[in-house]
Parts: C-alpha cells; structure tokens; sequence
C-alpha cells in the first residue's frame, strides 16, 4: 500500500479521547428506517479486550507525535482484534479519506454509528458527511436520530428544518419547526419560518393565520399589526391593510413602520401624490428615526432611477432634509453619494463633503474623498489644511500623515514633509496596508536622498521593499541612485530591470537601466535601451536626450550624439555647462 498519511496533519485527539475505547461489548445495531434496534454482538475475550484497548491508545500517542503512518497500521490491528469497536472505525475514517475519499471515510463513519448509535459524535459526522455527499435522506435519519439522542439541540433542529425544506417536505418542516418551537418559546423567526412554508405550499389561510396569532399573543406590539397588514397588502387585500394600519396609528401616531407602510398602500392604491407628500413630512420630520429616514430616501433613489434617473426632484428633496438639522452625517454622507453616481460638478459634492465634515469631523471616508478632490484641483494648501485638522480627530489614520505629507512635498517643504511621515511610520501595526506603509518609505528615501542623506535613504528604501518588493517607483530610484554613485551596480541593475518588465513602455525606467548599462559599459545593450526610452518620451526630458547623446556618443555614433545634446539644451537641462562642453569636444565627458 501507498502511504501519503505521513504528509498530511490531522488533529483528532480532542474528538478521539472522547469517543471512548471499548472491549467486550454487546451493543445495538441500527434498523433500515433508521430507529436502533438492539443486537448483542459476539464479545471478545478479556485479553483480547486488553490488547485492543493497548494498541488504541497507542495508535491515538502516534497520531498526536504526528506518526501517522505507524496509528494507521496499528488501528488496522484494532479492527482486527475487535471488529465490533465503533472508536476504531471512527479514528480510522480520517485515514481512509485521505487514501481512498470521501466515501471510503463515510463507511467508516457509518460502521461506526450503527456499532454505537448513541454516540453524538459519530452520527454528527455521519450527517455532515452525507450531506456533503448530497445524500439529503440519509443525513435526514442521521440528524433524527441525533436530535433523539439530545432533544435539547436546537442547531441540530435547525439543521433538520433546512433538510427537509431542499427536500421539499413541507410537513415534516413543519414539524421540526413546531418542535423547536416548543424548545423555544414561539418568536418572529420562526412564525416567519413557518409562514415562507405555508406559502410554498400555497396554503395562504395558515399563513397569515400564523401571523395573527402572533399578533395576537403580542396585543401591545403594534408592530405585528403592521405586518399583518403588509401581508394584506401584498395579497390584494389593500383595504384590510388600510384599516390595519389605520387602527395602529390611532394607537400609536408615530409608529415608523405604520407611516412607512402606508406609503407603499398610497403607491400601490394609485395616490401617488399621498404617498410622496407622507414621504417628505417624514423624511423632513425631527421625529423620524436615522435609520427610517435613510430607508426612506435610498427608496426615493431607487424609485428614482427605475423611473429614469431624474435627479432634479432627488437633489431638491436632499436639500429640504438637509436644510433641517442633522442627528448624523448619514444624510449628507447619501447626498454626496448620489451626487457622484450623477456625475455631478466635483466642487458641488466637495460642498456636501464639508458638511458631512461639520456634522462629523472625525468622518474618514469623507474626509480623504476630499482630500482625494481637492488633490485633483492641485489645491496643497487644502489638502495639507484638511490632513492636519484630521489628524486631531484620527491620530491612527496613516493616510492623513500620508497625503500631509505629499501636500508639504508638493509645496517644497520638505523638512515638514519628513517630520510627518516620520510621525506616520510610528502608527504602522500587522493591520496596516503593505502598499501604503511601502509608499511611506519611498517617500521618505526621497526625500532624504534629496537632502543629501544617502545612508538614511537607501535604509528607508530597504524598508520599502520589505513591505512590498515590487514598488516600481522606489526600485527605479534606488537604481538610479546607485548608478550615479558607481556603486553596487548590479544589484542597480536587477532592481531597474525588475521595472522595464513591469512597465516596458515608461521611458523613465527605460531611462534608468540604460544609464546603469552605460555605467556598467555594456554599451551595445545601453543603446537599445535608450532609444526606447526616447521612443516612448512624449514630453523630451532634459535628462533622458542628454543620456541618449551621452551613450550614442560611446557607441561611435557623434553626429547623432551631438543632437540629442543640443535637444537637452533645448529642454532646459539643469547640467548646461557639461553639455556644452561635450557639443564642442564632440566627445562623451565624463564629468
């Protein structure tokens, strides 16, 4: 035989230690309609009983040592001293799926069932096996007779109940569900349960009977009125919905769910103009919890856009609620919402943004949409004014340090930026997004490469890459700066090519590793390089035609190096001096 066993770990021990360990025994045998019918099987001598009971335990101590091979061969042993041992067959149905699947474990399963049939345990992993099998009708009588054993389980009641409803036995449905109602107590879940049953029966009389009775075990829950209208509603029957929801409001005038329904009778009833003027008084009322009001409106959306997308009514409706005050932001936060989905003018939803963020200062979501909206306008002074006042509300929000920081960058400022993100990197935990903890390091590698601290850089770099190795835009850096300062040239060399393969076309990486080609003097493939990068460099940098000149130079091509020079002069290169003096030389300089 194959062994795979020893490659695979399974944890059985807590299940095993419990299963119990037998010797001689007469035990009970199962009937073929699933009720245990009791049977003595032959016993085993009192030895035997011992050696079993010997190579058991032993077989569980090699299991736990992770010997699986060895509890393998010794539970066979078992079998073979005891035929009749429900623990053995159990133990040794983990094995037999490894090796020979699913139904070679549940035979194992079942012998050990029918061997022992009021082990909870083996007739739990009896049904579930069935019915990952798809055999519902046997995991049904598995189930059965596990609640049998322990009538007090509602999960395994539960699980009975969604048995028969794939089966499409009703009644027996019914029945579990009347039984679990007697262990419980009756409650709106199970009168729903039993409703959805009656109703897919088609039995409509016992359906709505259900929630009468409820209603009428409950006379104080106005609530289940409601709902007993609703169901009126729902089956034609609108007037007798309409005195339901009458007689709970004379009751209960501000019931929510009362008001609500009656709005779905106005619409349904053809009283259009009812139903929105009951909407807006109590989406514009004080009275009206949140969470009815956003319901409400999210309807009016919906409504909305079926009927068309319309938005003039919606956005005229949105500003009457919000002209009240607000308990929340949540309306706002809907409002900006629906103003996006419109394509509305991004300063007209950065207005609402504001006003979620007077109602709710420490509003992440709508904080950094903002944020996000005033960086695309290139508006740094918001942006930075916008992250730091976050930062007093959300001190653990790195992406407040993040866009503070870029903004401080983008306004040259970069000793703020640095300090910022400093303070930023002090928040990173096992949460924190590995992009952006990435992006973190690589801002600050720049930064300090750019005040002259290349040390501190290369280690922020290293940091990076840790975080996530493929951040393009610091190993293209990285690269370069170690190719300006001959140094490690080759570790340069892997980093940059690791971005022309990402990104074949960016004439920045391209830039990049021909320049490290050029500075390891592999001339010929430098060129290759360079003249893509040129290709795909729409704007004509400064630096990559001096860089093209500079290696058309080396490879003996002066005329066309002389061109890209004068090109670089043209773009406003930072390095004229150097350039012009390889034009009147007509030769590569090293400078």
């Amino acid at each position: 035989m194959k062994r795979y066993i020893s490659h695979v770990l399974v944890c059985l021990s807590a299940v095993l230690l419990t299963a119990g360990c037998g010797g001689a025994r007469g035990t009970q045998a199962v009937a073929g309609d699933g009720r245990a019918a009791m049977a003595v099987l032959p016993a085993v001598s009192h030895n035997d009983s011992l050696r079993f009971k010997m190579y058991y335990y032993e077989a569980v101590r090699q299991q736990i040592s992770g010997n699986h091979d060895a509890a393998y061969d010794l539970l066979r042993h078992c079998i073979g001293i005891n035929p009749n041992a429900p623990e053995a067959y159990f133990m040794l149905s983990f094995y037999d799926g490894l090796l020979g699947g699913d139904s070679l474990a549940l035979a194992d399963v079942k012998k050990a069932s029918e061997l022992d049939p009021s082990n909870n345990t083996y007739l739990e992993r009896l049904g579930s096996g069935y019915i990952s099998t798809g055999n519902l009708v046997e995991a049904t009588k598995a189930y059965e007779r596990l609640s049998e054993n322990s009538p007090e389980r509602s999960d395994v009641l539960d699980i009975l109940a969604q048995l028969y409803g794939r089966q499409k036995d009703y009644e027996s449905m019914l029945g579990v569900l009347e039984r679990m109602e007697t262990l419980e107590g009756d409650n709106e879940d199970l009168t729903l349960a039993k409703m959805r049953v009656y109703s897919l029966q088609g039995k409509k009389e016992e359906e709505f009977n259900e929630l009468k009775q409820m209603s009428a075990k409950h006379p104080n829950d106005m609530n289940y009125r409601v709902m007993m209208g609703n169901w009126l509603l729902q089956n034609g029957k609108a007037d007798e919905a309409y005195r339901q929801y009458e007689e709970v409001l004379r009751a209960e005038p501000d019931n929510m769910m009362a008001r609500m329904s009656l709005i779905d009778y106005y619409r349904t009833s053809g009283s259009v103009g009812r139903a929105d003027s009951l909407q807006e008084a109590m989406l514009v009322s004080p009275k009206t919890p949140v969470d009815s009001k956003m319901t409400l409106m999210r309807q009016v959306v919906a409504d909305n856009e079926r009927n068309g997308g319309d938005s003039t009514e919606v956005l005229g409706l949105f500003k009457r609620i919000l002209a009240q005050p607000q308990e929340t932001a949540d309306m706002a936060e809907l409002y900006a919402a629906y103003m996006t989905l419109k394509k509305m003018p991004q300063d007209s939803i950065s207005q609402v943004l504001e006003t979620v963020l007077a109602i709710s200062p420490d509003n992440v979501a709508a904080r950094l949409q903002l944020i996000q909206a005033k960086w695309g306008a290139q508006d740094f002074d918001a942006v930075i004014e916008l992250s730091r006042r976050a930062l007093d509300y959300n001190p653990d929000e790195m992406a407040f340090y993040f866009f503070l920081g870029l903004g401080y960058v983008q306004k040259d400022d970069d000793d703020s930026a640095l300090e910022v993100l400093r303070r930023g990197v002090t928040q990173i935990d096992d949460q924190s997004n590995p992009d952006l903890v990435s992006d973190f390091y690589s801002i600050m590698g720049d930064i300090l490469h750019e005040k002259g601290f290349a040390k501190e850089a290369y280690a922020a770099y290293d940091s990076c890459l840790q975080w996530k190795d493929d951040n393009l835009g610091c190993l293209n850096n990285y690269a370069y700066y170690l190719s300006e300062e001959n140094a490690q040239l080759d570790k340069a060399a892997q980093m940059s090519y690791r971005t022309v393969q990402a990104e074949p076309d960016n004439c920045t990486f391209l830039d990049t590793y021909a320049w490290i080609l050029f500075k390891q003097k592999k001339y010929a493939e430098a060129l290759q390089y360079i003249d893509m990068a040129v290709e795909n460099d729409t704007a004509r940098s400064a630096v990559i035609t001096e860089h093209a000149g500079d290696i058309h130079a080396v490879n003996g091509d002066i005329d066309k190096a002389v061109d890209y020079w004068k090109q670089a002069l043209e773009a406003g290169s930072d390095n004229d001096k150097a350039i012009r003096r390889k034009i009147k030389l007509k030769k590569y300089v090293d400078e």
